[in-house]
């Protein structure tokens, strides 16, 4: 679905679609009435933010499977009927994987005198535990493929210890936590196929502190599976400081995670039909689950609040949309994608046309625009909109990944767009599956003016079509 060359970013927004610009000609005073009372509405009354406090403080962290994902979707449901926005509010129904983190991790640095020093580390999401105190050699590599490249005799019995870290140059960190990824991912599985005893993996972060970050590691076929675990920012350094000066050092480590059986879970969807349009279908959303080191507010707290507020400010602005809208919260995101996954097989299996699909999963601060994964002469079309979006601060358009739940969509029922919200990314990987992600890191305004601008895009979608 990624179509979009890069050559159309030079000058995108300055290329208009004649036809589509001609309709936008005929009622721009229309149009920017319409988004100023959206952003009225948003700015003096929004209800994301207490939306968010609610979720985060009296819900809490949500891993797919626990209690609290499980009053996290009647939360949902009954916060998306008192909004009063909706025809009808429903739940669909899918099987979520059932990982438990258990008592608090433990790990020390054991020099060969004995003396040892505290990492602050935590399981990855799905690892295996330890089985009591795991104590092992440490064999650091920066890359699967230096892993690959080191003898057998060099790796066995050990813990292989993934210690590459983020490319501060790029400017996006969204692309220097894809360029870091593989590690979490794969680590541990290809740990365990070289008979190593565990994984040791850097935190997906720039910031320099001990908080780890948790995140989802994969098997696969794997015939041996070993224990993966994260390294706050500084245990990594200080390990690989410690290494170079003792090669023969030892970790120890101590987890308890165990995966459960399966166990039913729920999308919540909320669904507005369209007055001219109705078998056109705009999807917007956040996923409901978060990791369970803290309260889940940027990931993904913002976009469930921001995507059930954006279908609430179009009524509250008297904006019916022309195509019918579904405000939809996702459950497992981090873990497994299973409702993203249903949600497709469902509008598969129902015949239905999507026209577009909005997520926001980038955490809840200030807007830039947005990023878009279609035709480019489509990216184009929409492109003629930024002028209207421009004082707001919400016009940026550039090709880019729009949202894993929504990403299923593409080969069940070929949408004809997808977007992302691109909110200010800077800070968000200081907060990402670690415990600082709590409400306290949001700020009002920000959340509020994302949801506004992904009603105003909603808005203009149902207008205009694509």
């Amino acid at each position: 679905m990624r179509l979009l060359a890069s050559l159309l970013l030079a000058g995108l927004l300055s290329s208009a679609a004649p036809a589509h610009a001609q309709n936008l000609a005929s009622a721009p005073k229309t149009d920017s009435l319409a988004l100023r009372k959206i952003y009225d509405e948003a700015l003096l009354r929004g209800q994301s933010y207490e939306n968010l406090r609610y979720l985060c403080k009296k819900v809490g962290p949500r891993l797919s499977g626990s209690p609290q994902a499980a009053q996290a979707v009647a939360w949902g449901k009954l916060t998306m009927e008192k909004a009063n926005c909706f025809d009808k509010v429903y739940l669909q129904e899918c099987q979520v994987p059932h990982w438990v983190r258990g008592s608090k991790e433990k790990g020390q640095i054991i020099g060969n005198k004995g003396r040892s020093v505290p990492a602050a580390v935590c399981a990855l999401g799905g690892s295996v535990g330890t089985g009591g105190r795991l104590r092992a050699g440490v064999v650091e590599v920066k890359s699967l493929a230096e892993l690959k490249a080191l003898p057998d005799a060099a790796v066995k019995g050990k813990f292989i210890f993934f210690n590459r870290p983020f490319n501060d140059a790029l400017i996006e960190p969204g692309a220097a936590y894809g360029g870091a990824g593989d590690q979490r991912r794969s680590g541990p599985a290809e740990a365990g196929r070289r008979g190593a005893v565990g994984a040791l993996v850097r935190s997906l972060t720039s910031a320099r502190d001990n908080n780890p970050h948790t995140g989802a590691t994969a098997y696969g076929d794997t015939p041996t599976k070993v224990p993966g675990a994260a390294l706050s920012t500084m245990a990594a350094d200080e390990l690989s400081q410690l290494l170079k000066a003792d090669p023969s050092l030892q970790f120890e480590l101590e987890m308890s995670c165990e995966t459960l059986p399966d166990v039913v879970s729920y999308n919540v969807v909320g669904e507005v039909r369209g007055t001219k349009y109705p078998d056109q279908i705009i999807t917007v959303g956040g996923h409901l689950d978060s990791w369970d080191l803290a309260e889940g507010a940027h990931d993904d707290g913002t976009g469930v609040v921001q995507s059930i507020e954006a279908v609430r400010l179009l009524k509250a602005a008297g904006l019916r949309p022309e195509r019918t809208v579904r405000a939809v919260l996702f459950m497992n995101e981090e873990n497994g994608t299973r409702g993203g996954q249903k949600y497709a097989e469902l509008a598969q299996q129902n015949h239905e046309t999507h026209l577009a699909a909005i997520e926001s999963d980038g955490g809840g601060f200030t807007p830039r625009g947005f990023t878009a994964e279609t035709a480019p002469a489509l990216l184009k079309k929409v492109a003629t909109w930024g002028p209207i979006l421009a004082p707001y601060h919400a016009n940026s358009l550039t090709p880019g990944h729009a949202g894993t739940d929504i990403e299923p969509l593409v080969s069940a029922v070929h949408p004809t767009a997808l977007f992302g919200y691109d909110g200010d990314s800077q800070r968000y990987f200081d907060l990402h599956h670690s415990a600082l992600d709590t409400f306290e890191q949001v700020n009002r305004r920000e959340l509020e003016l994302g949801g506004a601008s992904m009603a105003a895009l909603i808005y203009l979608l149902g207008k205009y079509g694509l």
